[in-house]
């Protein structure tokens, strides 16, 4: 790996195209190695997450109007399309709204893979536009993983190295421009083609943070799904010969600039040099449990805790003494009253680690429905642990999150349970049993398993093995056994939503 320094520069510095970020990056894209056995391995683990998580999601409010939209537009270029999750795989889409139907299905639940460093990010969101557009270009599965190898690889490295969120700008910022890229690799498309899509991706994908903060709306699964989408047709235009605005990332009124740390700053972003593998998907983690990374593994060491408690009234407060992110996004640091609402959506309470912790310390255990059902949420017994709970920053934890060293990296905390009576309990766990590191890291039966979990009374056993079968053969799949690369139900199964435009 190489690490690049980014920093502003005045427009009179003419700074060379092969100086810029974004070529750079279209250097890493265009660079043809083969995929290392184990990143091709991962990747076929994330596709099946994926489809778990978006088949358990599909009568869902946001995917039925993601759904809806897409239908309305029916396969383009010469009869092509791509295939949407639920569909027979007959029935094809226009690439761009079959990103946008599946990319909100992935990521409604809050239940698929993470990667988190100097930012945030859920690399898997690349998955849905390019397996989209893989579909309507009738390319083959060996071509999609050396895609989905880039989109991650370079999605991976813009999080380590460049924070959005400071200033409040979300993370699809860094997804949008990975996507475009990891496109532009699939396809086999020139350097020049990639850069200019990297740059007009990573204009028009820049958006706020609110959509992840106070009152939490379904529009957090519909935004990696915009990015997907903006992608597509980013790519689409630059193949078309249009370009972008340059330097995008470095620019006098660029992103840097005026978005994020302003002319004065400097940023390193590590990629990978000519010929190197291309494996930051190994750095990234999927989730046991549906809900905000940082309580993956305070969920596990609540549940563990709560196996030693029989009286939780008997408690008088708790305490999570966890990292700066922890504290400022989900934890009382963030000072958003909706995290101690009993009427608030999923999408906040998955953002509550108050709520998460209480529920995972009385239940020792969790689970994507019930865990956020409303009689579950108003339980007066819950409501009265909720709010004893608060959340501390303790620089420790903090060092550990934004560790370099991945035996150190670590996203949990140091729980004390103070009981009326003046005993204490206190326990702590550094990262949940199902990361690389943990008590039980996931393994492809793991995968499955929660496949198997999420799916059964969905899908029947043939359309399950189906579906695995390709899967688990990804790299020999040829591009009308990629087209089959989605998941049936049967008919009836989908709900139909309110009308729109479309």
């Amino acid at each position: 790996m190489k690490n690049h320094t980014v920093k502003v520069h005045p427009e009179k510095d003419r700074l060379a195209k092969e100086e810029q970020l974004a070529w750079k990056m279209a250097n890493v894209a265009s660079d043809f190695v083969d995929v290392d056995k184990d990143v091709t391995d991962m990747i076929i683990n994330r596709v099946i997450d994926n489809a778990a998580v978006a088949v358990a999601s599909l009568n869902r409010s946001s995917v039925i109007t993601a759904r809806a939209q897409a239908m309305a537009n029916p396969r383009s270029r010469e009869g092509k399309g791509a295939t949407i999750f639920g569909m027979n795989f007959n029935e094809t889409y226009s690439a761009g709204w079959a990103a946008w139907a599946n990319g909100t299905a992935v990521r409604e639940l809050d239940y698929h893979d993470t990667f988190l460093a100097a930012d945030y990010s859920h690399p898997a969101d690349n998955i849905p536009p390019l397996l989209a557009v893989a579909q309507q270009m009738e390319e083959n599965g060996e071509s999609l993983i050396r895609g989905l190898a880039t989109a991650y690889e370079l999605h991976i490295n813009l999080v380590k190295g460049i924070c959005l969120h400071e200033h409040k700008i979300d993370h699809i910022a860094h997804l949008c421009p990975a996507a475009a890229a990891g496109i532009g690799t699939m396809l086999d498309l020139s350097r020049e083609e990639i850069y200019q899509s990297i740059g007009q991706a990573l204009h028009v994908s820049c958006t706020t943070r609110q959509s992840r903060k106070g009152e939490i709306s379904s529009w957090k699964a519909f935004a990696p799904a915009h990015a997907g989408k903006l992608a597509i047709e980013a790519v689409d235009r630059c193949m078309r010969g249009e370009g972008a605005p340059a330097p995008i990332y470095e620019g006098e009124d660029s992103v840097l600039a005026w978005m994020l740390d302003g002319k004065e700053a400097e940023y390193t972003v590590p990629l990978p040099e000519e010929g190197e593998s291309k494996r930051a998907i190994m750095d990234s983690y999927t989730k046991e449990h549906s809900a905000e990374y940082q309580s993956q593994a305070l969920i596990d060491l609540a549940a563990k805790m709560g196996e030693g408690i029989e009286d939780f009234d008997a408690i008088d407060n708790i305490v999570i003494h966890t990292s700066h992110h922890t504290h400022y996004v989900i934890g009382t640091g963030a000072n958003d009253p909706q995290k101690m609402d009993p009427n608030a959506s999923r999408e906040t309470l998955d953002h509550s680690i108050m709520y998460i912790f209480a529920v995972a310390l009385q239940d020792r255990t969790w689970h994507h429905v019930q865990s956020y059902a409303r009689d579950r949420a108003t339980r007066e017994d819950t409501i009265r642990l909720w709010n004893k709970i608060s959340t501390v920053e303790d620089k420790k934890w903090t060092e550990r999150y934004h560790s370099q060293d991945p035996a150190k990296k670590a996203f949990g905390a140091m729980v004390e349970i103070t009981f009326k009576d003046g005993s204490k309990m206190i326990d702590e766990m550094a990262v949940a049993n199902a990361h690389p590191l943990g008590a039980k890291p996931f393994e492809r039966k793991d995968y499955i398993r929660k496949f198997d979990m999420l799916t059964w009374d969905i899908i029947d056993t043939a359309e399950r093995d189906r579906f695995l079968n390709l899967a688990e053969n990804l790299p020999n799949l040829t591009a009308d056994d990629l087209r089959r690369l989605t998941v049936q139900v049967s008919d009836g199964y989908l709900e139909i939503g309110n009308k729109g435009i479309f």
